[in-house]
Parts: structure tokens; C-alpha cells; sequence
């Protein structure tokens, strides 16, 4: 099944916290605040504060038109993509646009570096759902396992966090993730919990490195430890660190022998499955991400270059 080439958005595609999401992405390949030692995507290219018209809203806004009367009703729409959606300095026409021509609801995947912004805060708020990260509960931790731009500090960062949750007018999740080794133990996890409380989101999302982190020294936590960090931080806390059961419907299956068709034939990098498949860089990236879980294909560095085959 070859797909439409698309610039701005991809899927819909399986999301292990919002089922059918269908990606919009803003900005360019990782162009991010933060370099996460934990990211999927790899190390940060970008690292910037600098917040710009990235893409065109108006093209944007087209595309996403043309897609919605493609695709089956996805469950969200979902800013995220390849690197800090917020930096996009007009991504509230992006979310009113969307609002305007569909009422599928609307998901800011955020790292939620720039919160702390008031103009960047209320860009957001008309969003159904916002989904920021909180990865450390010390300044030392934050520098650590998210190696923000400079000029970014963590107390600022946190203000952020606390006030998008007052000033949205949709539901905010924090999602948490635990690093094996770093943030897994009682003193860090207590500091977290903490700051997760005064922010007060609907809910706390636990993940962990459950694909292929930017650094090979980063460890995943457990299931059974994961569930216990769940206990600890209350009722309103999951575990997503999963991918049970979504990558079975059966409109994900038939890419995903695509790229497995594909990989049979030769390796190739995500850059080459989006090429030859037609499929936007972040969809090759999730259907690379459900084969490997599923052990159906390996993954080797090969002159710098991340190659995935078939075993």
C-alpha cells in the first residue's frame, strides 16, 4: 500500500496513549530545546530557542483539509512530529485552524520547555489535550537527561508546567519518564512526585526506553518496577510503557508489511523506507518502531548511519 507523499502530516498511525493519531509536524528534524539522552528520534540536530513560522499555516492547514477527507476518523489530531512543536511561534492558528474544520480533538505532544512563555502558554490553551514531559524533579537530573538550550532553567520550566495546567481549557497529562539508573530511585522519584502534585495534571503517564534511545548508555525500567512507581504516585498514574494490542488493527498492518516487504530487499535507513514508500519520515519511524518490538527486524549503526534489516 503506497501512501501520498504528505510534508505536514502523517498517519493516522498507533499511538500507545491516544490509539489513532494523526500527526502534524511544524517543525524541521529535530529542531528542539532539549538533546533528551532517551529520545527516539536521536540527538538533537537543532538545539534553538528561537521561535518562527518553521512551515507555513496556510499549507499546514491545506494538507490537513486534504488528509481528513482521506483517512478514517483518527481519534486525535496530534502536534508533535520531529522535534518541539511550540517552537513553531504560530502553532495557536495552527490548533485554531484545525478546531475550525474538524471536531476530532486536538493533542499538543510537548516537551514542555517553553510553558513558563506566557505568549507560548496561551497558544496552546485552545487545544483538547496537552501532554508535557517532566523528566527530573532536581536541576542537576534535568541537565542531565534532557540537556536543554541555555537558556533554559528548570525552576522556569516547572512555573510552566503549573501554569499551562490553570490555563487550559482541555485536560493536561504529564507523562514521566523513568530512566533505569537516574530517576528510578526513591530520592529522585520523591522529588518528581512532589512537582507532579503542584502542577496537578488529570493524569501521570510512566514510560520508559522501551525503543532505541539517542544514547546506548540509557536503560529501561521494568514492568514490575514501573508498576510500582505507579502505586507510589497515586491513583491518577499509568503506565504507557506498552505497546500491547494497538498495533494489531488491521489498518497498521498493511504498511507495516510494506516496510517489511522493503527491508527484506535490502537495509535501509528511516530516510530511505520514507522515500521509498512515500510516507512521511515520522510514519516510517512508527511502523520501524512496531516491527522491532515485535523482533521482526534488527537494528545496526553502520558509518553513523542507524540501518534496519530483516533477521
Amino acid at each position: 500500500m503506497l501512501h501520498k507523499k504528505k510534508r505536514y502530516t502523517f498517519g493516522p498511525v498507533p499511538s500507545r496513549r491516544l490509539g489513532r493519531s494523526l500527526g502534524v509536524d511544524v517543525v524541521p528534524f529535530k529542531t528542539c530545546t532539549y538533546d533528551c539522552i532517551y529520545c527516539q528520534l536521536g540527538r538533537t540536530t537543532v538545539k534553538t530557542m528561537d521561535r518562527k513560522t518553521y512551515v507555513p499555516v496556510r499549507d499546514v492547514l491545506r494538507e490537513m483539509g486534504e488528509t481528513l477527507q482521506q483517512v478514517s476518523r483518527p481519534d486525535y489530531i496530534t502536534l508533535s512530529g520531529s522535534g518541539e512543536p511550540t517552537l513553531h511561534s504560530r502553532i495557536g492558528d495552527i490548533i485554531s485552524g484545525i478546531k475550525d474544520m474538524s471536531d476530532v480533538p486536538v493533542a499538543v505532544l510537548t516537551n514542555g520547555s517553553l510553558l513558563w512563555i506566557d505568549e507560548v502558554c496561551r497558544a496552546i490553551s485552545g487545544a483538547d489535550l496537552i501532554i508535557p514531559s517532566l523528566d527530573a524533579g532536581s536541576e542537576e537530573t534535568f541537565l542531565r537527561v534532557n540537556r536543554p538550550h541555555s537558556s533554559i532553567r528548570f525552576q522556569e520550566m516547572v512555573e510552566g508546567l503549573s501554569a499551562v495546567r490553570n490555563d487550559c481549557r482541555g485536560a493536561v497529562w504529564l507523562e514521566v519518564f523513568i530512566t533505569g539508573g537516574v530517576t528510578d530511585g526513591e530520592d529522585e522519584l520523591s522529588k518528581i512526585k512532589a512537582l507532579a502534585d503542584r502542577i496537578g495534571p488529570e493524569r501521570i503517564q510512566l514510560n520508559t526506553a522501551v525503543r532505541t534511545p539517542a544514547e546506548q548508555y540509557v536503560k529501561p525500567v521494568g514492568t514490575e518496577r514501573l508498576q510500582e512507581i505507579s502505586r507510589f504516585f497515586g491513583p491518577h498514574c499509568e503506565v504507557i510503557a506498552s505497546d500491547t494490542g494497538i498495533h494489531d488493527q488491521s489498518e497498521f498492518i498493511s504498511t507495516g508489511e510494506d516496510v517489511l516487504d522493503l527491508l527484506r530487499r535490502r537495509p535501509c535507513s528511516v530516510e530511505d523506507i520514507s522515500a521509498g514508500l512515500g510516507i512521511h519520515r515520522n510514519e516510517a519511524v512508527k511502523y520501524v518502531q512496531e516491527l522491532a518490538d515485535k523482533k521482526l527486524i534488527r537494528v545496526e549503526e553502520r558509518c553513523g548511519k542507524r540501518l534496519y534489516s530483516v533477521h
